[in-house]
């Protein structure tokens, strides 16, 4: 089988790295484990679990689907049957009749005399005039100021002087001697300006996960809001970095989420700045199974991907697809 090798403490660990590295999900990548590797007595003589990893073809993501949903279909059929049956037996319970205890005769107490009713006096016309006000006073007050019905928008920020940007930006890049062309793109409805950068070696202003981008990005915003009353905000982006790293993050947040439910037990990446946290929080807020939340302090803030409280996950055990896969792995051989 012809792919990447992959290294890592355990095979579970191996299989998600090599997903991270062919920039798919876990589900789509078919692996044979070279060495299952050992942790050894204490951490003395420990190796490394070893794979050899490929991303499935459409038609065999296909096939995989296939047979999820038709072990989907074998486990409702199975659920419905039983809860048939628990109402059979709820229904048979209900029939049966409780035993009735027969109520002993009370003797009769004796009948009171009958009292008779006492009218009480009636109210003058002027108390009942004073009683009224009140509750005229109540009315008036009940009735509240009507809102407008369609609120003002928010107006358009002021355009930012460009060539101010250009300038610090020029400044910054001829001091690290660095060839650059700048395109400012502003959209004051949106109160957001792009700046894109085009040049030869962008990957030093990129950095290690885009810090040098980010920490570019913060200074020209400060340059831009300079002097401002309304926020604008400031996105610095080159060779469309911030895309590629906002897909790579919604794979990473997809993988992370199959290692917690497969595992049950919760799992923090590492510290991220808040757009990235942002992302990883956005790809999983629709998923059913676990929850995301935020932990520590700047710079060492990170995002926890944990199972929700209560949820059960009887029907979602991992079986399906790896029994799949380990009939495929004993075809292919």
């Amino acid at each position: 089988m012809e792919g990447i090798e992959v290294s890592a403490k355990t095979v579970e660990d191996a299989v998600l790295e090599a997903a991270i590295q062919l920039g798919t999900t876990r589900d789509k990548v078919e692996y044979e484990v070279i060495t299952a590797g050992s942790p050894g007595f204490l951490g003395i003589g420990s190796k490394k679990a070893v794979i050899r990893a490929r991303q499935k073809t459409d038609e065999e993501i296909e096939a995989a689907l296939r047979a999820d949903q038709e072990l989907e279909k074998i486990l409702d059929r199975v659920n419905e049957k039983n809860e048939k049956a628990a109402a059979v037996v709820e229904k048979k319970e209900e029939k049966k009749e409780k035993p009735v205890k027969k109520e002993r005769p009370q003797a009769e107490k004796p009948k009171k005399a009958p009292v008779k009713e006492q009218k009480a006096p009636e109210k003058s016309a002027e108390k009942k005039q004073t009683e009224k006000k009140p509750a005229l006073v109540k009315e008036q007050k009940a009735e509240a100021p009507k809102k407008p019905e369609a609120e003002e928008k928010k107006a358009p920020a002021k355009p930012v002087d460009t060539e101010e940007v250009k300038d610090f930006l020029d400044k910054v890049f001829a001091a690290m001697d660095m060839k650059v062309e700048i395109t400012i793109t502003q959209k004051p409805e949106d109160h957001e300006v792009t700046i894109n950068l085009e040049g030869d070696d962008m990957g030093v202003l990129i950095g290690k996960r885009g810090q040098t981008l980010d920490s570019l990005q913060y200074l020209t915003s400060l340059v831009v809001n300079k002097g401002t009353d309304d926020y604008i905000r400031v996105k610095v982006d080159t060779e469309n970095y911030r895309e590629r790293r906002r897909a790579t993050l919604e794979n990473l947040a997809r993988n992370i989420a199959q290692k917690v439910k497969r595992t049950r037990k919760p799992v923090a990446l590492e510290p991220m700045n808040p757009y990235e946290r942002r992302v990883i929080h956005s790809a999983l807020q629709n998923d059913k199974f676990v929850c995301t939340h935020s932990e520590g302090e700047e710079p060492y803030r990170h995002v926890v991907v944990a199972l929700k409280e209560g949820v059960r996950l009887d029907n979602y055990n991992g079986r399906g697809r790896n029994r799949y896969n380990r009939n495929y792995r004993k075809k292919e051989r």
